[in-house]
């Protein structure tokens, strides 16, 4: 017979490895047999949203009980807990057991048995069950068991915070899983369409920012994917690692939204029965979106700013000061300038979030990207109906590339869903679903689809000389109130890119 010490040292040790408790009693009980007339050791674990004992590790003999959950009523489950806190032992047999506590030993386990409760710092966890052999247990097996106690009350403990981790991976895989399918991406890592094009001068602006903590505001119309690139900053920046969270400021009621973004004490408003974490809180040590901050009511404008200052806010009905470390990606399709202007939006709060302004240039602004996006997007709506692939042809195309898209990529990607559940998985739709009225194309568009090849050429002259034009108009000037930009009324970054793929030197414009 091994000595008390060393029992103790064997079941802590596997204690300590942070298993389950499955792998746990598997490999005590051999070390237990070696000690103790024992032939099989049960743990059943305290489920106190059910008032139950279940049975969670079974190691030893095959012949199992044919119970694992016990139910018990309210008055016999207090005298469990607190024969389960002091460290209560009993031993009898399982029918004498069954009979003066219902529920502790489980239904279909038969012979002598020991049984002990389980706490973990003073915190009732379960109960462990030991089958005893015949010849039975004398004095200095009770004092063997006891010392058990702790390290089984410990690998209960543990297997409960593996549980909580695996709910947790499994939680944030369902939400990998879902924004995947929101994005129709196969993967977090997915290259962005247009990157090299449309879209190069985004890209350039958020590798330049990704690596610092610098606020950035994301300004572009509706449905252009500011939430795409806010995730593309994330993904590119030191704190990859941590949490990106997004609010949409515009969704919440403003009576909540200080709740929402700073989170509140339990008792501090009518219906807040718990402490919650806000936003802030839950972003901490990575990136939070607040999406359409230009809703935000002028209270948490004040309390935002002062978050972006020092990282400090206190919670609703709080009286502590919580600090957070939080990179903040502001977006809105609303011009802030004129809401400064006008008084809706904080001049301070503008300066902080605008730091690094980034603009999304409209779909009618990136042509070029469509056909990558009609095909990518036609491929995922055959994945997600489960049709046949079909991917859009050049009269689709030129039906694409001649409408405004006043929703953008959002849009384009309703509108090639359509088109795909249109065909059924024989053609794509694009005309048909294209027909609606709120759809409608411009009414230049069926001309312009008409048009041949050599025709189309003629459109990078003419492209040519209208931006020539500008230019001269401004002498040579892009940006500014009486630059080229404003005088075609398109963003500086988006004329400039057209000015490289045209080869125009605006240079060669000053002085004229």
């Amino acid at each position: 017979m091994i000595p008390e010490s060393s029992l103790s040292l064997a079941a802590w040790k596997q204690a300590s490895r942070h298993q389950g408790v499955e792998v746990f009693a598997a490999g005590l009980f051999p070390v237990l047999q070696t000690a103790l007339p024992v032939r099989q050791l049960l743990i059943r674990r305290l489920d106190p949203a059910r008032t139950a004992l279940e049975t969670v590790a079974v190691a030893g003999s095959n012949d199992g009980p044919a119970e694992h959950r016990s139910v018990f009523e309210a008055a016999v489950w207090r005298r469990l807990l607190e024969d389960c806190r002091r460290g209560a032992r009993w031993h009898d047999s399982a029918a004498a057991l069954a009979e003066s506590l219902p529920g502790l030993v489980p239904d279909g386990l038969q012979g002598d048995v020991f049984v002990f409760g389980l706490a973990y710092d003073d915190v009732p966890v379960g109960v462990a069950l030991l089958v005893i052999e015949p010849t039975g247990f004398g004095p200095e097996q009770d004092t063997l068991v006891q010392s058990l106690s702790d390290p089984l009350a410990a690998a209960l403990e543990n297997d409960r915070h593996l549980r909580e981790l695996s709910a947790l991976r499994e939680a944030a895989e369902a939400e990998r899983r879902a924004l995947l399918r929101r994005f129709g991406r196969q993967d977090i890592a997915d290259t962005i369409i247009g990157t090299q094009s449309g879209l190069q001068e985004v890209m350039e602006r958020v590798e330049l920012v990704a690596r610092s903590d610098t606020p950035v505001l994301l300004l572009g119309e509706t449905g252009t994917g500011k939430e795409v690139v806010a995730r593309a900053i994330h993904r590119r920046s030191p704190r990859a690692g941590g949490p990106f969270l997004r609010v949409n400021c515009g969704a919440l009621p403003h009576e909540l939204i200080d709740s929402e973004l700073f989170g509140h004490e339990r008792g501090s408003f009518t219906g807040a029965v718990a402490s919650r974490k806000g936003w802030f809180e839950r972003a901490d040590g990575g990136t939070l979106l607040l999406d359409e901050v230009g809703e935000l009511t002028p209270a948490a404008q004040v309390r935002l700013l002062r978050v972006l200052q020092d990282g400090s806010f206190q919670r609703v009905g709080g009286q502590h000061t919580l600090i957070v470390d939080v990179r903040v990606i502001a977006a809105t399709n609303r011009d802030l300038r004129e809401m400064v202007s006008s008084g809706a939006f904080r001049e301070d709060l503008w300066y902080r979030i605008a730091v690094f302004p980034i603009r999304l240039p409209a779909l009618r602004e990136r042509p070029q990207d469509i056909p990558a996006m009609a095909t990518h997007f036609a491929l995922r709506a055959a994945e997600r109906l489960g049709l046949a692939r079909q991917i859009p042809g050049p009269a689709d195309l030129g039906l694409l590339a001649a409408y405004a898209w006043p929703g953008n990529v959002r849009e384009l990607a309703s509108v090639i869903e359509r088109a795909a559940i249109l065909g059924d998985g024989q053609r794509l739709e694009v005309a048909q679903a294209l027909g609606g009225a709120e759809l409608k194309p411009r009414p230049a568009a069926a001309e312009s689809v008409k048009l041949p090849a050599a025709e189309v050429e003629r459109l990078d002259v003419a492209m040519r000389r209208h931006i020539e034009s500008a230019l001269t108009r401004s002498h040579g000037r892009i940006e500014g109130s009486f630059g080229a930009a404003a005088i075609l009324g398109i963003n500086p970054h988006t004329l400039r890119a057209r000015m490289r793929k045209l080869g125009i030197d605006w240079r060669g414009f000053r002085g004229k």
